[in-house]
């Protein structure tokens, strides 16, 4: 049984968050040629503040436009 795990941001679109687990489980039931009830699809969502890149957390990082300012 094919289990995808996807982590990112947090968003509160339940539509997109459907067509994300259809989208993953289409493309995983091409891939494998197994039926549907058998892929499982876990969407992690991530606070900016539990997430750094370069050595700095997301929620610290500045938006272009603030450095327009």
């Amino acid at each position: 049984m094919p289990f995808i795990s996807i982590e990112g941001p947090i968003f509160k679109d339940i539509a997109k968050k459907r067509e994300l687990a259809k989208e993953l489980t289409d493309a995983a039931i091409k891939a494998y040629d197994l039926p549907r009830e058998s892929i499982v699809v876990i969407i992690r969502e991530n606070l900016p503040e539990n997430v750094g890149v370069g050595g700095t957390l997301v929620i610290d990082r500045k938006k272009p436009s603030d450095t327009a300012k």
